[in-house]
């Protein structure tokens, strides 16, 4: 029998927000890419929360548009509710989130798809990695390489070379991206009913994870979940509280005029379980499979189901709810916080306990999904396997959880395909520049027994790494990778002049202590002055702000609100932000100090049994990084740096 054969540069598998990202960099990298999904329906797709952003989540997007991804402007065409949150605490950790339309962002995104050069989408199921591996010396000395079509003999160096469908077919290629999200061997799970199927009732991976696992690959199950979808005409409103959107619609995208986001937002609502929802589960218990043993995959400590949250903190007396609609044309709405695995009957008993949803009919049940990951370990900081050369791996198959950090690994993942086609050097962020930098070192650096969470508390930096300054951080890397044009470049660097040059100058405007000035500073609760202070002094306090002061300065010139922002943050936090940025040199003293790669750690005297064979499995690229392998002591650290002679 004959089958289709074609040729790429590089390969994708998964469409989901890893997926496109990973393909959107390689398409626009100039690279002949292309990306199989198991259903072209499923490209971009919302399966749990519709809302991109959110706490430390909102960081990562706004990272990924600075480098020149899509997510941030994909959201900003199709949100129907934006807020900033913790406004009330520092700038590090406000984090924007937008309630999406979730068809409309999945329309969204495959028209993008569909409209990039270089870029192919195929539904099929891809089912082999096809695998290159080195043979013996030739007669003439050179070196062959034999195209296996399955993963069966373990080599010292293989490299990918393309991956096989369920039809037969096979597609060669330089590098291949796995963005597989909660697909492979997934069961979809509630009560006694469990389904072969992915999120939404999609047809699962079956047979790539046998695939890998016979190239040595180590895979693990993990679960996660999601709440029923209750049909808004039977929801009571009355009896919740509405939360409303912000006023002032910030966008995602830095590219994005933040006049064309100002518009009319829907309501979302907010309620709560109380008692009599609690009793419905704990006498229910014994029926849901994540208490049963049924689901063998481990759970997100920081998403619990509700039956999860109900047994953990039995102290409380309520949890609560956001109901959320899940677009304009959809009466369906998302019931976040309560995600569960019980059965149909518990559901609607343990629904319609919640004040509001009395009456709740439910559109889709909750249900838990089990699926296979890899355990991050196998990778390198770049995302490519390092026992496979070319086959890198980004998403939900590398042990995280949500849509953003999917995102943020799928566009290294795709940066670092393309690069490693180019024969050049791999694009890493580390922990000081970046929260994608943060989310990949610990995948790829610390021991993950759950679904992995970016939350604001992992970033050692953050006053440094804020959602509002990705752009003045990361543009300078997106325009030298080309991913971002050099108008857009361009833009950012006059930014930075105008803030640089208007820090400079409030420093050097002295207010004196006129009447003016004393009923000005009485009428916002500070302190009058008893001598001349510059602006900078009077913006360090707390109850003032850089936009406060606008009526005392005659001089100021007009300038956007990104840039009044920016000069705000800089001379206010100016002495904190100074501390860190010490921390940071002294951080990448030891971060620039390299490791050699496949080191045989055993050949170093003195180091720890444990620190030997940790080593040895994680395979650290610098000092730095070894120094977070959980398992390597200082004492262990100050061995290396003396057997490397590393100054």
């Amino acid at each position: 029998m004959s089958f289709v054969e074609e040729y790429y540069d590089v390969c994708i598998v998964g469409a989901g927000h890893a997926g496109c990202e990973a393909a959107l960099a390689c398409a626009r990298f100039g690279m002949n890419t292309i990306l199989f999904t198991v259903s072209i329906e499923s490209i971009a797709m919302m399966p749990c929360n519709p809302n991109i952003g959110g706490s430390s989540k909102g960081h990562l997007v706004r990272e990924v548009d600075a480098l020149g991804g899509q997510m941030g402007i994909n959201i900003d065409k199709t949100f129907i509710q934006s807020k900033m949150l913790n406004r009330s605490k520092g700038p590090a950790v406000h984090s924007l989130r937008a309630q999406a339309d979730k068809r409309n962002y999945s329309n969204e995104m495959r028209k993008t798809l569909e409209q990039t050069e270089n870029l192919t989408i195929r539904q099929m199921e891809v089912t082999d990695i096809i695998i290159g591996k080195e043979e013996r010396n030739s007669d003439d000395g050179s070196r062959q390489m034999e195209v296996t079509d399955l993963i069966t003999d373990v080599v010292l160096r293989r490299k990918v070379k393309g991956v096989k469908t369920a039809s037969g077919a096979s597609y060669y290629s330089k590098a291949v991206v796995l963005c597989t999200g909660t697909y492979l061997k997934s069961k979809c799970l509630y009560g006694d009913v469990v389904n072969e199927t992915g999120p939404n009732g999609l047809q699962a991976a079956q047979y790539l994870s046998k695939s890998l696992q016979e190239s040595n690959v180590d895979l693990f199950r993990f679960k996660t979940g999601t709440p029923a979808r209750i049909d808004k005409r039977s929801i009571d409103f009355s009896k919740m509280q509405e939360q409303p959107g912000d006023e002032v619609v910030v966008p995602f995208s830095f590219t994005t005029d933040p006049e064309e986001v100002q518009k009319e937002q829907v309501l979302c609502w907010l309620t709560y379980t109380n008692e009599n929802t609690h009793e419905v589960i704990r006498k229910n218990l014994d029926r849901s499979p994540l208490f049963s043993g049924r689901i063998e995959g481990t759970g997100p400590r920081y998403c619990p189901s509700i039956e999860d949250k109900v047994v953990r903190f039995s102290d409380k007396d309520r949890h609560q709810l956001f109901v959320e609609p899940e677009g304009l044309d959809s009466n369906e709405m998302y019931i976040a916080g309560m995600s569960s695995s019980l059965p149909e009957d518990v559901q609607y008993e343990m629904y319609r306990t919640v004040p509001g949803l009395e009456q709740a009919k439910i559109v889709r049940n909750a249900y838990a999904i089990e699926y296979d990951c890899i355990n991050p370990i196998q990778l390198k900081s770049s995302l490519e396997l390092k026992e496979i050369e070319g086959l890198f791996s980004g998403g939900q198959l590398n042990g995280s959880s949500g849509y953003e950090e999917a995102a943020a690994q799928g566009l290294i993942a795709g940066i670092n395909a393309a690069l490693f086609v180019q024969g050049k050097e791999p694009f890493i962020l580390d922990r000081s520049e970046a929260y994608i930098g943060v989310l990949i070192d610990d995948l790829v650096t610390k021991e993950i027994t759950e679904p992995y969470r970016m939350m604001t508390s992992r970033a050692e930096y953050r006053l440094l790494l804020r959602q509002d300054n990705a752009d003045l951080r990361l543009s300078k890397k997106g325009f030298e990778l080309g991913l971002i044009d050099k108008e857009r470049y361009e833009r950012v660097l006059e930014k930075e002049r105008l803030i640089k040059e208007e820090v400079k100058r409030i420093k050097n405007v002295n207010i004196g202590a006129s009447t003016k000035v004393q009923d000005f500073l009485e009428s916002h609760e500070s302190a009058t002055l008893k001598t001349a202070v510059s602006l900078a002094e009077l913006i360090r306090r707390p109850e003032l702000s850089y936009d406060d002061l606008e009526e005392l300065d005659s001089e100021r010139p007009e300038l956007s609100h990104d840039v009044r922002e920016q000069v705000n943050i800089q001379v206010k936090y100016d002495g904190y932000i100074k501390r860190q940025m010490k921390q940071v040199e002294q951080f990448k003293k030891i971060e620039n100090k390299k490791l050699p790669e496949q080191f045989d750690y055993d050949k170093v005297d003195h180091l720890r049994i444990e620190a030997r064979q940790k080593l040895n499995l994680y395979q650290p690229h610098s000092i730095g990084q070894a120094s977070r392998i959980g398992g390597v002591s200082p004492a262990d650290i100050s061995v290396l740096l003396v057997y490397f002679n590393v100054r």
